[in-house]
């Protein structure tokens, strides 16, 4: 069996009608990402990060897996693969998709939990406001890796990675570490296909481009590690 590993970021979500903060001048849902995504704005002000989360989860619930999602997910039934995402979007598209194996670089808007304990999840199926309290009696949070945060899995992503017989790589900038790293991981020989609709400014050797949207492009990198 041959192992396809992808790496999904922003740009996958995107098309489902979730919006990124990296095209829109650091600014996601007209909030400065330090004030909504991170320990220390959390700290000044709980209650706009919950309430942010909370909108980010209903918006969530209300998209559905595009065409590059239920390309992978179908992926699976291809004789003599295992395919493995790791994504960097904590909604749950791949999954609602049916993809099998997805590991949650950066965690889960429909999870949450303890300001103290970052190893136990609980399901979030609503909001969580300020006063919710886990079962270790300290306000809950969202179940997300906020920046600034240690990645808890991505030894684990690492590990994948290195037993790619073919990686994907799809909407993402490869900017943001640790995963950006991730790449370095791929074993000599392993074909690299980057699909992304925005031309690089320089070409990786051994790594191969689709110009184009995730929905268009990820078809076609599937179609061509068939041929």
């Amino acid at each position: 069996m041959k192992n396809l590993v992808v790496l999904t970021g922003a740009g996958v979500s995107a098309e489902s009608g979730i919006r990124t903060f990296r095209d829109t001048n650091g600014l996601w849902e007209d909030h400065r990402v330090e004030d909504v995504a991170s320990p220390e704005g959390f700290a000044r002000n709980p209650e706009l990060v919950l309430d942010f989360y909370n909108q980010r989860r209903a918006q969530a619930r209300d998209v559905q897996p595009n065409a590059a999602h239920r390309a992978l997910a179908e992926f699976e039934k291809q004789p003599g693969w295992n395919v493995h995402i790791i994504t960097q979007n904590v909604d749950d598209l791949h999954d609602r998709a049916g993809s099998a194996h997805v590991l949650h670089l950066h965690g889960m808007l429909n999870q949450m939990r303890s300001v103290k304990d970052e190893n136990t999840a609980y399901n979030c199926p609503g909001d969580i406001s300020l006063g919710d309290l886990a079962p270790d009696g300290h306000q809950l949070r969202p179940h997300i890796v906020w920046f600034g945060e240690q990645v808890p899995l991505i030894e684990a992503a690492a590990e994948l990675v290195e037993t790619a017989d073919a990686l994907l790589v799809v909407g993402t900038s490869l900017q943001v570490y640790p995963a950006a790293g991730l790449l370095h991981y791929a074993p000599a020989g392993c074909p690299v296909y980057v699909i992304d609709p925005h031309q690089p400014e320089a070409n990786r050797r051994g790594v191969r481009y689709v110009v184009e949207a995730a929905s268009t492009g990820v078809p076609k990198a599937l179609a061509a590690l068939l041929a």
